[in-house]
């Protein structure tokens, strides 16, 4: 690229739109990491909403309120929750504060009474 000189205003234009352009790219590239690592947590959510629904027999509303109260109350956030209930769904190893919550979240759902559908 050849610089632009301040005698040369179409030089300074085009030096500036490209400056943009690539300051764009890069906001651009910014927000498409940023999605593409929303969507990869939405997914481990939605499995660990899955084994808590599987292994408590809840509505996918109930599993989403457990998970977001042992990410709560744990304070652990529910990314890194989830992944640890995916994990156990495969291991059987899941740490004792994560383990203690969970299943006292589901102790709390199972003490409920179902409604007939």
């Amino acid at each position: 690229m050849i610089p632009a000189n301040d005698s040369d205003p179409a030089g300074r234009d085009s030096l500036h739109a490209q400056e943009r352009a690539a300051g764009l790219v890069e906001e651009l590239q910014d927000e498409n990491a940023q999605l593409h690592e929303a969507m990869r947590s939405h997914a481990v959510v939605d499995q660990a909403i899955g084994v808590v629904l599987a292994v408590g027999k809840l509505t996918p509303e109930q599993g989403w309120d457990v998970l977001r109260e042992v990410s709560q109350r744990t304070n652990v956030k529910l990314r890194h929750v989830s992944e640890l209930i995916t994990d156990w769904a495969r291991t059987g190893k899941l740490c004792a504060d994560v383990r203690t919550e969970l299943e006292r979240q589901l102790a709390q759902y199972a003490q409920r009474p179902r409604s007939k559908a």
